[in-house]
């Protein structure tokens, strides 16, 4: 293949003679040019114009039939690949490209940049043969890109006409090194078609729009932009924005928003007639975001949208950026800041320019999700439909890896790899260092196998698992494929021994999501994370959860060098995450396609003054569970007014056993704590009680509703305790004494055990008339004394308990609560203090009243004090002129 010439478009063209010339020559002589001698036999595609369909290596570009022997090819862009032929086959599906033939003896591999040439067909080649041409890389059977030859798209007149590609514009302007835009209007036209492409990242923003034309210094305030990017699942977005000031869109207390906002943001009221940007097509190919969208020159909506004049040259702005994903708050992407890439500039619409020689060349190609194996998790290797196959074309069915589709797969040598296979009987996982699959022999071609076969075969109810080892002489790329169906899978790349084997023991962290290796020495950890997914950062913190959590956060800066910080976080804002200065030796961070590592040791027990430094108090004890948590973003910064946004967290902290190697999930136990600590409250603070007042203020009325009342309350009371002690025991699955409240707890079950013990045994009381006994005065103050000690500890075990609670969880509501409980107990206090009052009037009004200071006095029966029927014995006490006063010393 040659170079014949290079289109621009710059306005008029003028050639000297002697160029024409040259021009001559090379068109005559350096071209396998058909010439007089080529017949133009096939008039069903005679003249034949289209252009290319884009589908991977940035491929752009009209072809033309000329006769039966050749065709040009005009705009031509693309990059280079390893051994690329134009192909020719029946369809454009998988099955047919592959089968499909060399038409020409060009070959493709460099990279294009609006070239313009001829190409002729092989002698043994017709037209009638090819449905579709293609460029093809024969190696990996990738199709960069093809038309579909057909009758629809012949030139009927002078005027050529054919079926515009959405990846085809008539314009295009470089905004930035990495930033284009292209467009096509036609005079006359109340719409333009925009293209936007960016080498970005595929969780970043494009916008382009049009600057408020009365703007004098801040072009972007006023200004009517559209951002496009793509949506989590790959989808692409476009939506018409209004700036009204530089921040991300904020909503006031009055409900008004301010920022850069969607227009359905401002008028909450009919959000669906604000977006007048039309998203036409997207895709995400070779690390290079392409979307293409329409907006109207005069818009319905002159509230936020700007009108523009195709004829005038206008302001106009860009950026590009991260962006924020919807949440339940703000149902919208919402950019944030675009990191200097931004710009305005002079447009007019109707002005015919290409600025763009050559495709946009991304420095990380491949978005492909990256797994990384590790000795101890099982690869589960399943099926799944083909939504971001990385080489097209490919069949609807491909392999999924940890939930992935046919992600880049990295192992180490000499580390075991264990597949647990459940794609299916009809799918047999291998190795290859075929890159297509599907057993190469089937195809004449020779492959080398290192893992697998026929018997790699299961299904997710009985999954078969096998084990690789890769070794020294495992090549850096080999291919996971399916033995009976080809490119199903994708990448292999074989490293030297990494994370598991420089670290003792590795877990996974909560979602497998990211990966924990450490090892210990003698005063000292060494401790790795690894995200399993791309992230503009990693976090790994110690604690229960953010808050109260000492955390260390990995990223790469702008100069790409990798950093580790250490921060002490004690909040849910901004301002609550607080830098700190931990001593730590060995660091380092690197990202690799995306994927975030730290590494870092520290000390055991930092040697610095706990009082004046926070982060001194971050003892790691080896012999105690390390409680684990995680997070990933799209960006940090050392400016922590800047909103360092996570997309992705730990659900609930992991408990790393470091002295075991092993790891287990910590349950959230706040519902169950909560119905602990609520049987807790309703027998300690409201049953038990009860039934102390009902036997110290309900005697002097009639009968025995007193004591049924007592002996109701104080069986109901010991009947939960029961109940919420064994509930937390259960579900903490033991019980230990390294608590506080565990103490008090346990102690108060014990005295208000040994109350009805002590009313079981107690002596006979005396009859009227009858000096009571020692024994009878002993159990009075026991009685007495133990009731009450057991209000108070279990009174102080219900505010310990909601105190580590607390430290615990950190839970922001604790603290009311903990206060709603002292409340609660001061009105019970202010209760006892105004009963005990009546009483005391009510015995000085009284002759014959009577006095007791203990849960039962001289007029109880001789029957068992928990019992719940009573015999009365002494009715002639009733009539009697003497008092007796209890529980004060007596002699006699």
């Amino acid at each position: 293949m040659h170079l014949l010439a290079q289109v621009r478009f710059s306005g008029s063209l003028s050639m000297a003679p002697s160029r024409l010339l040259l021009f001559w020559f090379f068109m005559h002589f350096s071209y396998s040019d058909p010439g007089s001698d080529c017949p133009r036999t096939n008039t069903s595609l005679l003249n034949f114009t289209s252009q290319f369909t884009m589908v991977q290596h940035q491929l752009r570009g009209v072809v033309s039939l000329i006769d039966d022997c050749s065709f040009r090819v005009s705009q031509f862009d693309m990059l280079s690949g390893s051994d690329v032929h134009w192909w020719g086959a029946l369809g454009d599906d998988l099955q047919n490209l592959t089968k499909g033939f060399l038409v020409s003896d060009s070959i493709l591999n460099q990279t294009y940049k609006n070239n313009t040439f001829i190409v002729s067909l092989r002698k043994n080649v017709s037209w009638d043969q090819v449905k579709v041409l293609a460029v093809w890389d024969i190696p990996t059977a990738s199709d960069f890109g093809h038309v579909v030859l057909s009758n629809y798209s012949v030139k009927e007149s002078s005027n050529l006409s054919y079926d515009e590609q959405p990846t085809m514009f008539e314009n295009c302007r470089v905004l930035s090194d990495n930033y284009r835009i292209r467009w096509s209007y036609k005079e006359g036209e109340d719409a333009v078609d925009i293209g936007l492409e960016a080498a970005i990242k595929i969780q970043d923003y494009m916008a382009f729009g049009w600057a408020n034309p009365n703007a004098s210094g801040s072009f972007m305030v006023g200004g009517d932009v559209a951002v496009t990017g793509f949506k989590g699942d790959g989808m692409p977005f476009a939506d018409d924005y209004y700036i009204t000031q530089y921040s991300e869109c904020m909503s006031n207390d009055d409900g008004n928003v301010q920022g850069v906002c969607p227009d359905a943001m401002y008028e909450a009221n009919d959000p669906g007639q604000m977006n007048n940007t039309m998203l036409i097509y997207g895709h995400r190919k070779d690390g290079v975001s392409f979307i293409r969208y329409r907006r109207p020159l005069k818009s319905t909506d002159h509230k936020y949208d700007l009108q523009v004049d195709p004829n005038e040259k206008m302001n106009v702005i860009w950026a590009i950026g991260p962006i924020k994903p919807p949440d339940s708050l703000r149902p919208y992407f919402l950019p944030q800041n675009h990191g200097g890439s931004y710009g305005h500039l002079r447009f007019n619409l109707s002005e015919n320019i290409n600025e763009c020689l050559g495709p946009l060349d991304a420095e990380e190609k491949e978005d492909q999700d990256l797994v990384i194996a590790n000795k101890k998790e099982p690869l589960v290797v399943a099926t799944g439909p083909a939504l971001h196959y990385p080489n097209p074309p490919n069949p609807s069915k491909v392999l999924y890896i940890n939930k992935k589709e046919s992600p880049l797969l990295r192992v180490e040598r000499g580390v075991p790899v264990k597949f647990s296979i459940q794609a299916g009987h009809d799918v047999a996982l291998y190795i290859t260092s075929d890159p297509i699959g599907g057993n190469a022999t089937s195809r004449n071609m020779s492959e080398v196998i290192y893992f697998g076969g026929p018997e790699a075969e299961g299904v997710q109810a009985s999954p078969t698992e096998l084990t690789w080892s890769p070794d020294r002489n495992t090549p850096d790329l080999v291919y996971y494929q399916s033995l009976f169906t080809p490119k199903m899978g994708w990448k292999v790349q074989v490293v030297d021994g990494g994370l598991p084997d420089m670290y003792s023991s590795s877990v996974s962290l909560d979602d497998q999501q990211v990966m924990f290796f450490w090892t210990l020495s003698e005063n000292s950890i060494s401790i790795a994370a690894r995200g399993e997914r791309k992230s503009g950062y990693l976090a790994i913190g110690f604690g229960r959860g953010m808050v109260n959590s000492y955390t260390y956060v990995g990223w790469v800066d702008g100069s790409g060098k990798g950093r580790v910080n250490t921060y002490w976080i004690n909040g849910r804002e901004a301002s609550s995450v607080h830098p700190t200065n931990e001593n730590l030796t060995h660091v380092r961070c690197k990202s690799e396609n995306g994927i975030i590592t730290l590494e870092f040791t520290r000390s055991f027990n930092p040697l610095c003054d706990r009082n004046e430094r926070k982060e001194c108090n971050n003892i790691i004890d080896p012999s105690t569970p390390l409680k684990v948590i995680w997070a990933m973003g799209t960006q940090w910064s050392d400016d922590l007014s800047v909103r360092n946004m996570h997309f992705s967290t730990s659900k609930r902290p992991m408990s790393v056993l470091l002295m075991h190697g092993s790891a287990e999930a910590e349950e959230d136990l706040r519902p169950v704590l909560a119905v602990h600590g609520f049987m807790m409250f309703l027998a300690w603070g409201i049953l038990l009680p009860g039934g102390i007042l009902a036997a110290r203020y309900l005697k002097h009325v009639k009968g025995d509703g007193w004591f049924q009342i007592h002996v109701y309350l104080q069986y109901s009371g010991l009947a939960i305790i029961f109940l919420g002690f064994l509930f937390a025991v259960a579900e903490l699955r033991g019980l230990t004494f390294d608590s506080l409240h565990v103490k008090f707890g346990m102690l108060a079950i014990l005295l208000a055990v040994a109350q009805p013990v002590n009313a079981y045994v107690r002596p006979k009381k005396p009859a009227s008339g009858e000096e009571i006994s020692s024994k009878r005065e002993i159990w009075e103050y026991a009685h007495f004394i133990i009731g009450r000690c057991a209000i108070l500890v279990g009174i102080a075990a219900l505010i310990s308990g909601m105190k580590h609670l607390g430290e615990r969880y950190g839970d922001e509501n604790v603290h009311g609560l903990s206060w709603a409980l002292i409340v609660w107990f001061l009105i019970g206090a202010l209760t006892v203090m105004y009963l005990e009052y009546r009483e005391m009037k009510r015995r000085r009004e009284s002759i014959f009243g009577r006095s007791s200071f203990v849960m039962e006095n001289v007029d109880e029966e001789d029957t068992d004090l928990l019992s719940t029927s009573r015999v009365a014995t002494d009715k002639e006490s009733h009539s009697s002129n003497r008092m007796e006063i209890q529980l004060e010393p007596l002699s006699r």
